[in-house]
């Protein structure tokens, strides 16, 4: 069931809401009910409200924000928590302040003063808090808008929610959200918190780290899939396995193996996972998701069998974006090497080696790969030399670069008529 909890409305902007919506998708985390938007349920979390205040579980309280900061202000300096101090509670035999004119009050929480509040933490363990350590919680703002903490405590207990499995920051929401559900006579789900991830620093994840949104992996070339499987081995283990589908994820979870220590955002660790399931993924997938980020470099993904093209590179790219950067040797327009590159490599020796070369070349009728390194075969044979005299001269020749993958796969997916225009050009 999804469920966007949108009652901050700063933060939950449509783009935001968008993003949530967008990511999941990517991921395949398709809900089987929703999305139910907090937002459009606030007449039911008035109507519980009411409830609380007609059972005496909640009051109005009509203490300023100003006046609830110096209440706060003063307990700091006695050394105390900093709280609101019950001004506007109604209690036995007391006698509440005048009411300010024209002062819209907010509704409180009538937090029990006594005893305690426990909860047995699927990650945590038990976990107590006094009551006494707890505000009465505001529960509806001044203008009617129902609070975070009490519209998920509503909307758990009307969605039947059984397992309430979050981040550990939430920690302290837990005895607040219980007080309320006891109050409501609600039956509370078990919870769970798990410790926030961290960055390769150490530090608390954030901004500074990189991606803030998940699309961000998918504009920087990550497969769903890998995403997936790296975020689950990052909060949770199945022994030593690092690498499993979905499948096998939801077969192995259980809640016992929730790690209780913080797990650090390691991005090399990441490629590696998607390294493999690029390894994994099918050419011809590949080459479908590779080809508008092709296009976005300004190169033509139709120029070359591109299905080719990702079984040669797929071995050794991180990335999609690695697939399409590799890509453009064969996409984009021959810029030929730096006259500085060619004065290094193309001597007069590499250009009669590269002039052999291409007469041999010429010869082959059958252009593939195997046919081609036969041909580097013979020229190597005929010449006495080892691999690099010949096939640094014609990648810098027919390429322009230095490094590439294989010789004779790269020469096969050029072209036969394009390879042998380039050695007659630099050769002449």
């Amino acid at each position: 069931m999804l469920r966007i909890e949108d009652t901050d409305l700063e933060r939950s902007t449509p783009e935001a809401v968008q993003a949530i919506l967008q990511g999941m998708d990517w991921l395949g985390m398709h809900a089987d009910e929703g999305p139910f938007y907090q937002m459009q349920r606030t007449d039911r979390h008035r109507e519980v409200i009411d409830q609380l205040l007609e059972s005496g579980h909640a009051y109005y309280c009509y203490s300023s924000p100003e006046e609830v900061e110096a209440m706060r202000e003063k307990a700091r300096a006695l050394g105390q928590k900093p709280r609101y101090d019950g001004t506007w509670r109604p209690e036995p035999g007391k006698t509440l302040p005048p009411i300010p004119a024209d002062r819209k009050p907010v509704v409180r929480f009538k937090t029990p003063k006594d005893g305690v509040t426990s909860w047995d933490d699927l990650v945590k363990g038990r976990i107590t808090i006094a009551n006494e350590e707890l505000d009465d919680l505001i529960i509806a703002r001044a203008d009617g808008t129902p609070t975070y903490n009490f519209c998920v405590v509503v909307d758990d207990w009307d969605m039947g929610i059984t397992h309430v499995i979050r981040g550990d920051d939430h920690v302290n929401n837990t005895p607040r959200q219980i007080v309320i559900l006891e109050a409501l006579g609600a039956q509370v789900p078990v919870y769970g918190h798990v410790p926030m991830i961290l960055g390769p620093d150490g530090e608390k994840l954030s901004k500074r780290h990189g991606a803030v949104n998940i699309m961000d992996y998918h504009e920087q070339g990550y497969l769903p899939e890998a995403m997936v499987n790296y975020l689950a081995r990052l909060g949770w283990s199945h022994g030593d396995d690092e690498i499993f589908s979905v499948e096998q994820f939801i077969e192995w979870f259980d809640t016992k193996s929730l790690s209780k220590s913080a797990s650090q955002w390691d991005p090399k660790k990441l490629n590696w996972v998607n390294a493999h399931y690029i390894k994994q993924r099918n050419s011809a997938e590949l080459a479908d998701l590779v080809a508008p980020r092709i296009e976005k470099l300004g190169g033509s993904p139709n120029a070359v069998n591109l299905t080719a093209v990702m079984d040669l590179l797929k071995g050794r790219a991180e990335t999609l974006n690695d697939l399409a950067q590799g890509a453009m040797l064969f996409c984009a327009p021959f810029s030929p090497a730096s006259a500085e590159l060619q004065a290094e490599i193309l001597t007069e020796d590499a250009k009669a080696i590269l002039r052999d070369f291409a007469q041999r070349l010429t010869a082959v009728e059958d252009w593939h790969t195997e046919n081609i390194a036969a041909v580097i075969k013979e020229t190597l044979a005929a010449n006495n030399i080892k691999m690099p005299k010949l096939g640094i001269p014609v990648r810098v020749a027919v390429t322009g670069q230095k490094q590439t993958p294989a010789v004779d796969a790269v020469l096969a997916l050029i072209g036969k008529e394009a390879v042998l225009a380039r050695l007659h050009q630099i050769t002449a």
